[in-house]
């Protein structure tokens, strides 16, 4: 599990611009650096390899550099807008997170600043012949560079945007969240479905409203070691909170502590994929969705998502209070709620059946998902059934050929009988 510091660090380098930042100094430390080496090269080779035509090279590079990067962000701007309004405005986050585009816009923009502070630097006279040959040899490797990441712009450039690309990272995201969750039920701790908490512990409420993004189990398990006391944490990452609502309760004889647990929830305005697997299928539900209304009209694409649903439901395992199935457990003083098969199907598969009830064609492809699911027995079974029968009802209520109606109670009747 991440600490807060750790996770803090990591959506901070998710941002746009620290890339760009990053390769912006990689730029200046690049032509600054030059001067220190001019020693090392003989003083007749500038003059072979045409060193002089450095200035020239660098002001082409300045001026293209600016006008391919205003003309980036102009179409990652028409993606991010495309994305809102035609697939989910809470996708549009991992497209701006994307590591293609960062990479891209932050070449572009370092490669700018390189060649206007490389023409200042020959402007003024820092350089000699041999900092030249240093210079144009360094220009040499960053054009080849830039010309690279043109190819692979232009071809990342084909699909940013599209519904397919999105979904896949939709996708991506919700998957490592299950398949970490998965592996960690109680992130770490222990189970609170059958703890029964002490009428003494202490409640420790919500400061903010919003969204808790991330929890440092590992804070907080470091402060009970300390203090000998026990953390009931009965909000998940992804729930709503608000002052009136109890993030933990804490069963301790320290006079403080409500402090060091509340600072370890991060609370935003926006539910986050890292430590929440049930947004990563909330989003592809509501791509879904997107795609069934009147307005789109695209059944394909709800098609395609009960796929990667029933991808990443298939990489869920059943979390029981079964200690040996979850792994180590790293904070035995701390308990947690687990996130149960019944919350991920009524996360997914509720707002399918309803907005693709007059669909016949969606209705097959999510009664043979269902089916698909419920083969793997237990609380899935139960839940593929209990959905299968919503979904049946939905759809009698809604199609209007009788034909449609009968062919969905037979294949209801095959699959599940």
């Amino acid at each position: 599990m991440f600490s807060k510091w750790h996770w803090m660090i990591l959506q901070l380098s998710r941002r746009l611009w620290v890339r760009a930042v990053l390769y912006a100094l990689l730029a200046v430390v690049t032509v600054l650096s030059t001067i220190f080496f001019r020693e090392l090269i003989p003083a007749d080779l500038a003059g072979k390899i045409g060193a002089e035509a450095v200035d020239k090279i660098l002001g082409i590079l300045a001026s293209g550099m600016l006008v391919v990067t205003t003309f980036s962000l102009s179409v990652m701007v028409a993606a991010f807008s495309s994305a809102t309004s035609s697939i989910s405005p809470r996708a549009t986050r991992l497209l701006m997170e994307d590591s293609i585009t960062q990479n891209v816009l932050g070449t572009f923009v370092g490669s700018f600043l390189f060649s206007l502070i490389g023409i200042i630097a020959l402007n003024t006279g820092v350089y000699d012949n041999e900092g030249r040959v240093i210079l144009f040899i360094v220009t040499l490797c960053v054009t080849v560079i830039i010309v690279a990441t043109i190819l692979i712009w232009i071809e990342h450039l084909s699909h940013l945007g599209r519904v397919s690309e999105t979904s896949d990272k939709v996708e991506k995201a919700a998957l490592a969240a299950v398949l970490q969750r998965a592996e960690h039920p109680w992130l770490g701790g222990l189970p609170l479905d059958s703890i029964q908490i002490p009428q003494d512990a202490k409640p420790v409420y919500s400061p903010e409203i919003g969204y808790i993004e991330h929890l440092d189990m590992k804070a907080v398990s470091q402060w009970a070691d300390k203090t000998g006391s026990r953390v009931y944490i009965n909000t998940l990452p992804g729930a709503f909170v608000h002052p009136k609502r109890v993030l933990a309760w804490i069963e301790t004889t320290a006079e403080s502590g409500a402090d060091t647990v509340e600072s370890a929830f991060s609370i935003a305005r926006e539910r986050s994929f890292d430590q929440d697997p049930r947004f990563g299928l909330s989003v592809l539900t509501e791509i879904a969705s997107r795609a069934l209304s009147p307005a789109v009209n695209d059944p394909g694409t709800a098609i395609e998502i009960i796929g990667r649903g029933v991808r990443l439901l298939f990489q869920w395992q059943t979390c029981e209070p079964n200690l040996e199935a979850a792994g180590k457990v790293e904070y035995p003083r701390l308990y947690i709620p687990s996130v149960t098969p019944a919350e991920l199907f009524d996360d997914f598969f509720v707002p399918i059946a309803r907005d693709g009830a007059t669909m016949i064609e969606v209705q097959i492809r999510l009664q043979k998902a269902l089916h698909a699911l419920a083969q793997r027995g237990g609380a899935f079974h139960d839940n593929a059934k209990r959905h299968s029968d919503d979904a049946l009802r939905r759809a009698e209520a809604s199609l209007v050929f009788e034909g449609d109606k009968e062919r969905l109670r037979t294949l209801v009747t095959d699959l599940f009988h």
